[in-house]
């Protein structure tokens, strides 16, 4: 979502860590100890919790499950960490709060797992407990608030608030930035935005936000609500073609877009571009809009992670190699959040790397809340844990952002980035704060 957590340009960057994957005990040292829960002197336990069959399908959740396991399979396949092998087990809690609640008892309780990875859960029912228990959780996607709350939660994309466990944010207030906003206003001389949102609390609570960014940026919204069950997006296609709005950002799931798509191709109605986020920049593009063309082609996203098809770069080159190699049957499936799930692996490899074979939580927490922000090896915008107090005036934002063509891939159609490097499309922008 629009200014989730930290955004810092490259040079806010200072070195790069060691990567995960050193085998061998460290010098000096008498083998690998039962050093702390879920470590063993051959065996690491890390725990990942999905909402892999949730009510609005089991694609939405999965994708940095996939990306995680295929990590954690290649460092295994070179001789894991300091001679220890990574165990991932993993837990569908349904998309419910209490499945959720179910999953975090029993990794912890009866798995005892070290950690928890590159959790996308649609209800983080079970953080209070995750974080009572002192159980370090590593590269979630921030979906709620928890990650902006609880202490030992490391969502993917950092956190400056508190996280005292007392209140989300800052005493109940989080902060969204407009770079997505000012890069389309800058690129696309993009004046006029729609928003289109479902008569449902976190929708149209979603859409006000988008609707603040734009209007901060100076834009004209047009701001379109329908139905959750019977939507009527012709009517949205007609109030939209009628207004020429420009951009066109949306607070729905998949389906509804596909479905807002069609009714815009239909009426007639072209935008400069159809905006969606991180969450739905995957593969699944050319069959979702299949009935949609011109729509499909003007589908543009956003992120602060790199495209998980630009192998321009050697560490998603790693990564697409890895899921070819363990997860071949996600190839017409892949997604940024895959991308982002193995992204979030390597951070927790790379804060175990350093701990040798005395393995501890505490290790781990050392390094992931240190003052040098982390990138994944290029693979994130740097981001880090340092609480700040209150945002106020301007800050530095960067983003990736790539555009769906049906001509790329050798025709077969995919993304393809639209900025020079993430760490250098970057905007001075507000920080407008909100109630989450």
């Amino acid at each position: 979502m629009t200014g989730c957590g930290t955004r810092l340009p490259d040079s806010a960057f200072i070195g790069r860590p060691t990567p995960g994957g050193g085998t061998g005990p460290g010098p000096g040292s008498g083998g690998n100890p039962a050093s702390d829960t879920g470590v063993t002197a051959t065996e690491i336990r890390i725990g990942i919790v999905t909402s892999l069959t949730s009510p609005v399908g089991s694609e939405v959740f999965s994708g940095p499950r996939y990306g995680a396991q295929a990590f954690f399979q290649a460092l295994n396949d070179r001789g894991g960490l300091h001679g220890r092998t990574v165990r991932l087990v993993a837990c569908d809690d349904g998309g419910s709060g209490i499945g959720n609640q179910d999953c975090v008892h029993r990794l912890i309780d009866q798995e005892r797992v070290f950690a928890f990875v590159s959790g996308s859960v649609l209800d983080y029912a079970g953080a209070p407990y995750v974080s009572g228990q002192g159980v370090p959780d590593v590269g979630g996607q921030p979906i709620g608030t928890a990650y902006d709350r609880w202490p030992h939660l490391y969502g993917i994309y950092g956190s400056s608030a508190p996280r005292d466990g007392h209140a989300v944010g800052w005493n109940g207030t989080l902060y969204q930035t407009t770079e997505v906003f000012r890069y389309f206003k800058e690129r696309l001389g993009a004046g006029s935005a729609a928003v289109v949102a479902y008569n449902q609390a976190d929708s149209a609570r979603y859409a006000a936000r988008l609707k603040a960014g734009l209007e901060a940026e100076g834009y004209r919204v047009l701001v379109q609500t329908v139905d959750f069950a019977l939507p009527n997006f012709q009517a949205v296609a007609a109030a939209v073609r009628a207004d020429g709005s420009q951009l066109l950002f949306d607070a729905m799931d998949t389906r509804g877009n596909a479905a807002l798509c069609r009714a815009l191709d239909e009426a007639g109605a072209q935008v400069s571009a159809k905006v969606t986020n991180v969450q739905n920049w995957s593969q699944t593009v050319g069959t979702d809009y299949q009935a949609s063309s011109v729509c499909r082609n003007a589908l543009w996203a956003t992120a602060s992670s790199l495209n998980y098809e630009d192998v321009t770069y050697p560490a998603v080159r790693e990564f697409r190699t890895a899921m070819a190699r363990y997860q071949p049957d996600r190839e017409p499936l892949l997604s940024a959040w895959e991308l982002e799930g193995w992204a979030g692996a390597q951070w927790l490899a790379d804060a175990m790397d350093p701990c040798g074979p005395e393995l501890t939580r505490a290790c781990v927490e050392r390094f992931m809340n240190r003052t040098e922000p982390y990138d994944a090896h290029g693979l994130i915008l740097p981001a880090a844990f340092v609480p700040q107090p209150p945002p106020t005036g301007l800050t530095r934002a960067c983003l990736n952002a790539a555009r769906w063509e049906d001509a790329a891939e050798s025709g077969r159609g995919g993304w393809v980035t639209q900025v020079a490097s993430m760490t250098t499309t970057c905007f001075d922008v507000p920080q407008l704060p909100y109630r989450p």
